[in-house]
């Protein structure tokens, strides 16, 4: 697997500033804490340089394609990630082009990049300086395991509907992101925000141009990918996320293949060996065709017994051969396993009100309009219709009545569970990427 930075080259993309701007980097100290002075460019908006300065800087994640810091930074004292990887002056960063993109509540933010030279002569090093997010699900789950104990299917809840919310936006743009797993969604535990996270994979998908085959990491790859497709589509991102959410009902992996071929047939013994048909659709170009007929497993009998029929439906639903037929992310957010979330004074387990889950920008209505009556509640709209200096969805469910400081049935679920959630001081590993990632186009 390789871990050099996702690039594009010079010439297909002219449009792009076509040289990192240097700027030194300094140093000074202050009541004994070392301060860093950079000159860096906002993530968005105009390309206006401002200097900045942070402190309180140590390692949190490594991996091939280079470095996270934690610090914190002066003007305000908020904290930030620092993902540091060495830059090909040849060719543009992929990530930072994708990540200037982006602006939405379930993705984290890029607040400004700099460039740094190396130990080594014409080195370069291009700095992603992102908002700071302290957990990641794969820790979270990991804590629920350790303790024997499964995630609250309320968390389950809120933290897929705001990942299928992410990849609705993103692959509304035209962005894969190519590599959704656990340890990329980011998780504020108190507040019980989710932000999609790591776009060193991610690349702009255009019909009639190939892509790599070997991308995303191995347990949430997409069947058209262990087939060799290269004209796959956004579904991959799909099928991952629900790799995702089965993972999350079950307490382990659903599809926990040793190599690609061994998870095809992880696969196949969930979903049965597929067709002919089935395969064509995933690749057309894929020519062998000898499987051991093997039936499908009832998707009832893949999970516990008491895990949500709802739940259970909507993963039958991602986890598809035939790519055009799984469900899209807003079709997911609609889907009933998620409407919960959408009933009136519905809170966090910890009695917390949700995050904004229906502050739907007009962008996000546009993608699929016939969804929206379904993702905006009725009482957000009628609480919007009362307020005519507000908007639909700028409200959210747990912040119609916050003086009734009632538990809903989700606080009650899990009100007699421990809750690794509120664990303070994680050091988010994780964060930003600090993952191995995968594939170079």
């Amino acid at each position: 697997m390789s871990g050099r930075p996702r690039t594009t080259s010079i010439a297909e993309s002219s449009k792009q500033s076509t040289q990192p701007n240097f700027t030194g980097i300094k140093t000074a100290s202050k009541d004994g804490n070392k301060i860093t002075i950079v000159v860096a460019t906002p993530g968005q908006g105009p390309e206006r340089p401002q200097e900045i300065s942070y402190t309180d800087t140590k390692v949190i994640g490594n991996g091939s394609f280079g470095v996270v810091h934690q610090a914190r930074l002066c003007e305000t004292g908020e904290l930030i990630a620092i993902k540091k990887v060495l830059q090909d002056k040849r060719f543009k960063n992929r990530e930072l082009q994708i990540m200037r993109r982006l602006d939405h509540c379930n993705i984290v933010k890029l607040k400004y990049f700099f460039y740094s030279s190396g130990d080594k002569k014409d080195e370069v090093y291009l700095n992603l300086v992102l908002e700071f997010i302290p957990e990641t699900v794969y820790r979270v789950a990991r804590q629920y395991s350790k303790a024997k104990q499964t995630i609250p299917i309320s968390y389950i809840k809120l933290y897929m509907y705001q990942l299928f919310r992410s990849l609705a936006y993103i692959h509304s743009l035209g962005i894969c992101h190519r590599d959704i797993k656990p340890q990329n969604l980011l998780l504020d535990p108190e507040s019980g925000v989710l932000k999609l996270c790591d776009f060193g994979s991610a690349k702009h998908l255009v019909n009639g141009e190939p892509n790599v085959s070997y991308i995303c990491s191995r347990y949430y790859r997409a069947p058209e990918l262990i087939f060799g497709a290269t004209d796959y589509t956004t579904m991959i991102d799909v099928w991952s996320a629900g790799c995702v959410l089965a993972e999350l009902l079950l307490g382990q992996p659903i599809f926990p293949g040793d190599s690609g071929v061994d998870q095809l047939v992880e696969i196949i013994k969930v979903l049965g060996t597929p067709t002919k048909e089935q395969i064509r659709e995933m690749n057309r170009n894929y020519t062998e065709f000898r499987f051991p007929q093997i039936k499908a497993h009832p998707w009832g009998k893949v999970f516990r017994a008491r895990t949500p029929p709802e739940a259970v439906d909507l993963v039958s639903k991602l986890l598809e051969y035939t790519p055009s037929v799984r469900c899209t992310p807003l079709q997911a957010c609609a889907h009933p396993f998620f409407d919960e979330l959408r009933e009136p004074g519905t809170r966090l387990p910890n009695s917390r009100e949700l995050p904004p889950l229906f502050n739907f920008t007009e962008h996000e209505l546009k993608i699929q309009p016939s969804l929206n009556s379904i993702l905006i509640p009725l009482h957000i709209r009628n609480s919007s219709q009362n307020n005519p200096h507000g908007s639909i969805g700028t409200n959210n469910a747990g912040s119609i009545d916050p003086n009734t400081g009632a538990m809903s049935h989700m606080a009650a679920e899990s009100s007699s569970l421990s809750n690794p959630l509120t664990a303070s001081g994680s050091s988010a590993g994780a964060q930003i990427g600090a993952s191995t990632s995968t594939a170079t186009a």
